[in-house]
């Protein structure tokens, strides 16, 4: 299986024969780590809401390269169904990457409840139902692959490592994203499925944009003088971690801007 890119050209590498579903992939890291994981040599099946944008990376990337699947992640029929998808296109599932996320944050006492909810929702469940369904086609690919192994990496954040005010249920939410992949990576590693957690700090992406002004406000000043990571600065740390070695298992990474204290 190899992969054929817009233009004609057919890309050999490292993922050639592997197939790749990547929740998020609309924008920011999601879109990025499809983007690399294609230029990898991967086939990619792209997974978010907004399907015109969907569209429009598998006409970049190549129809044959990347299967776009539109899905809202919080409904378990819908997640199971596009990891359904992408065994039934391309015949196997290597590597997941869950990068679908929200962040609505905000003081508590102001907070409304189904923004909480919704980050519960997606962050939690919504990885909770892909992993549900894709982990059994992750242990197959494992023992079918060249490459002896298969990988699920989960987009955390170093919330999932410290707790701040105003950021409770986020924190919560991605804390138990860190928990989920750790104790997943003690389940399946006898299976030679990777499980990963990475842990980015500040990142350039739509996640700051669905706050309330308040909030935005706050963060403009709290990273003034920063420069946020790229998502593909995350892109590149997770095709690392899925190229590495069958041996070399990078079990949680945290990675954060040079200028972020």
């Amino acid at each position: 299986m190899t992969s054929t890119g817009a233009t004609g050209a057919t890309t050999i590498g490292p993922l050639t024969d592997c197939v790749a579903l990547v929740t998020g992939a609309t924008s920011g890291i999601g879109r990025a780590a499809a983007r690399t994981l294609a230029s990898y040599g991967a086939q990619v099946v792209a997974v978010g809401r907004r399907q015109d944008r969907l569209d429009e990376l598998a006409a970049d990337l190549g129809h044959d390269v990347c299967l776009p699947h539109a899905a809202d992640l919080i409904d378990q029929p819908q997640a199971a169904a596009a990891v359904a998808a992408a065994v039934e296109h391309f015949g196997r599932l290597d590597i997941v990457v869950n990068a679908a996320g929200v962040m609505l944050n905000g003081p508590s006492l102001e907070a409304r409840l189904d923004e909480w909810d919704a980050m519960v929702d997606l962050n939690v469940k919504g990885l909770m139902y892909v992993a549900k369904a894709a982990l059994p086609h992750l242990v197959d690919a494992a023992g079918s692959s060249s490459r002896r192994v298969a990988d699920m990496v989960n987009i955390s954040s170093i919330a999932g490592r410290f707790a701040n005010r105003n950021v409770a249920v986020y924190n919560a939410t991605k804390f138990g994203v860190t928990a989920m992949s750790e104790a997943w990576r003690q389940e399946f590693s006898p299976h030679s499925v990777r499980v990963s957690v990475i842990e980015p700090g500040a990142v350039e992406t739509e996640l700051f944009d669905h706050q309330q002004q308040p909030v935005i406000e706050h963060y403009e000043r709290l990273f003034a003088g920063v420069e946020k990571l790229h998502p593909d600065d995350v892109a590149d740390l997770v095709a690392h971690i899925v190229t590495a070695p069958r041996r070399v298992a990078l079990a949680e990474v945290v990675i954060r801007p040079t200028d972020q204290a």
